[in-house]
């Protein structure tokens, strides 16, 4: 009976010995910390936004570009990572935004790798032409290099169903994009030239990204037009055409890595199930407030955005 109680005792002892020294290694085998080095991914999906929302246990959460930008800084510092490759599928997005996770990707000192999936519009291709090599599916959809503002105006609407709204303000233009009433031209004039000039440091960062792959007088690349990956291709925008597997090649070639790369998943780190629980509530309460106050702010007319 003692032996059995030793033997059965040494078996568990043993299982949990094996099972935290599977949790000790496996964050090295993933970021290739006892092998070859691998190719680290970061993904990046729908629209580009500063502020992110958690992940909970019914809900995937939405990353914000801190946590993106964030992520690329960890896969450029991992022993284990030799290249890294972002997954764009992206309309785009906050100018804001995109800005901070195309900083992360021009600062990275490791080989940089985009690969445009189904669509790397607009601050898609920001971030995308931040990296050292572009790999795009044949039907993406890419390009659309411009910029805008876009704001309500009701004043018809407001007339029609008797509303008034009476705005007390100091200074010239505080109240401008106020949806009571149509903007002035000087109005107008002073978003044109905020546009303008976004437009002009998202035309510089292209030209600086794809310096010597383009031509920097084609009207096609600068009039904002929506481009597949082979018109794309033939503008100099993307350096091939390929799918996954092709984009993990060049980052492998780039990273110097012999073979066939192994890939390696660059992702936050979720919460436990209990968190996941514990914030739930918190999280529909926090998306409902985020939605009303967006919609509020849109009748308004409040919180200027610059998207790419």
């Amino acid at each position: 009976m003692d032996n059995k109680m030793l033997f059965a005792g040494s078996a568990g002892l043993l299982v949990v010995l094996i099972v935290i020294a599977v949790l000790i290694i496996m964050p090295f085998l993933n970021a290739g910390g006892l092998g070859e080095k691998c190719i680290g991914v970061v993904e990046i999906n729908g629209e580009i936004v500063a502020q992110g929302i958690e992940p909970t246990l019914f809900f995937g959460g939405i990353m914000g570009s801190e946590d993106i930008a964030k992520l690329i800084e960890e896969a450029d510092e991992e022993e284990g990572v030799g290249a890294i490759m972002l997954v764009i599928n992206t309309p785009g997005g906050s100018v804001v935004a995109t800005h901070e996770v195309h900083e992360a990707v021009v600062n990275a000192k490791k080989p940089t790798v985009a690969y445009f999936r189904e669509m790397a519009a607009s601050g898609g291709y920001y971030i995308g032409a931040g990296t050292d090599y572009i790999v795009s599916e044949p039907s993406a959809l890419t390009g659309n290099i411009g910029a805008r503002i876009t704001y309500l105006e009701m004043s018809g609407l407001f007339e029609k169903i008797g509303l008034n709204e009476t705005s007390i303000a100091e200074g010239k233009f505080k109240d401008i994009g106020n949806p009571a009433r149509k903007a002035s031209e000087e109005e107008i004039g002073i978003l044109q030239g905020i546009v303008e000039e976004e437009y002009a440091e998202f035309k510089k960062a292209v030209i600086d990204g794809r310096k010597g792959k383009i031509n920097e007088n084609e009207e096609r690349i600068f009039d904002s037009r929506i481009l597949t990956g082979r018109q794309a291709y033939s503008l100099g925008l993307v350096d091939k055409l390929g799918g996954k597997e092709t984009a993990v090649e060049e980052a492998g070639r780039l990273a110097g890595l012999k073979g066939k790369p192994r890939v390696c998943k660059i992702e936050k780190k979720e919460k436990g199930w209990l968190g996941g629980i514990l914030s739930e509530s918190a999280l529909f309460g926090g998306f409902v407030e985020a939605v009303s106050e967006g919609v509020m702010a849109k009748i308004r007319g409040e919180g200027f955005k610059v998207n790419v």
